[in-house]
């Protein structure tokens, strides 16, 4: 059965496979499997953009996001047979049977089914299932420069798959679109010597997992800077120490979804 496979790790933000999601479907008609998307408000394939941290310390994280393609989904037990599971795993809204039946778009938990005003018609990503009937990729797979968003067999994807995650799992929808590298919560800082005015290089840091009590260390770069990346957790504790300094003590860092925690300065002794 098929799956998609996207590693965001690889995904730079260009967008593509977001436009030619639009070309492939916008103004075409490829019923029965799909009606034309209209032009603006469907986003059948949509890159999540979301900026986390503050200036210095920022990341831009992109998440290609279509249909999950689910294997017990919501839009199938709710569409009274006006949705359908392919034999090879996509998902297809029938586009006569599903005709007027608004109450789709609030059946998927993720947010991909969009109403169609014009056409009196739910509708999302169908994998471009009418190119794979004629052995073709799905547009967004083929376009993809960076090659993060991968179509095909999931036998052939096992080992990625075997690290992968899925959206909301806890959903219990069993999505066929599995991702690598979801992004994670950091934080992040900057030591430094205020008498001195210099970074303070190979300070010793330690974030604490308040929930777990589980620590991760790290160690300052030349620039004094500081990251803990792959977080889950909400709340922390911090605590930073060189040879030469009195150690700092952050007791309550909210990590919400990631945080910058500023110029820590230590003073000397």
């Amino acid at each position: 059965m098929k799956v998609f496979v996207i590693d965001v790790a690889r995904c730079n933000g260009c967008y593509t496979c977001q436009i030619v999601c639009k070309d492939e479907h916008v103004d075409n008609d490829w019923a029965p499997i799909a009606r034309p998307q209209p032009e603006t408000g469907h986003f059948w394939m949509k890159m999540k953009e979301k900026t986390v941290g503050s200036v210095p310390k920022v990341q831009v994280q992109y998440t290609p996001t279509p249909c999950m393609h689910c294997d017990d989904a919501p839009c199938i037990k709710a569409g009274n047979g006006s949705v359908y599971k392919r034999t090879d795993g996509l998902v297809v809204i029938d586009p006569e049977k599903a005709q007027g039946d608004r109450t789709l778009v609030d059946s998927c938990p993720y947010g991909a089914i969009y109403w169609n005003d014009k056409l009196g018609l739910a509708q999302k990503c169908t994998g471009c299932a009418h190119l794979i009937d004629e052995g073709k990729p799905p547009r967004c797979a083929e376009a993809c420069a960076t090659d993060a968003l991968k179509f095909g067999e999931e036998e052939d994807f096992k080992d990625l798959i075997a690290k992968a995650e899925v959206m909301l799992p806890e959903s219990g929808t069993k999505p066929r679109v599995y991702y690598v590298n979801l992004p994670k919560k950091f934080v992040a800082g900057e030591v430094w010597d205020p008498k001195q005015d210099i970074c303070i290089e190979d300070a010793a840091v330690t974030l604490i997992d308040k929930q777990t009590n589980k620590a991760l260390t790290a160690r300052t770069d030349d620039f004094g800077d500081f990251w803990f990346k792959g977080l889950i957790g909400e709340n922390y504790s911090l605590k930073i120490e060189k040879e030469g300094y009195y150690p700092f003590e952050m007791a309550d860092i909210k990590a919400g979804d990631s945080i910058n925690v500023g110029d820590i300065a230590l003073k000397s002794k």
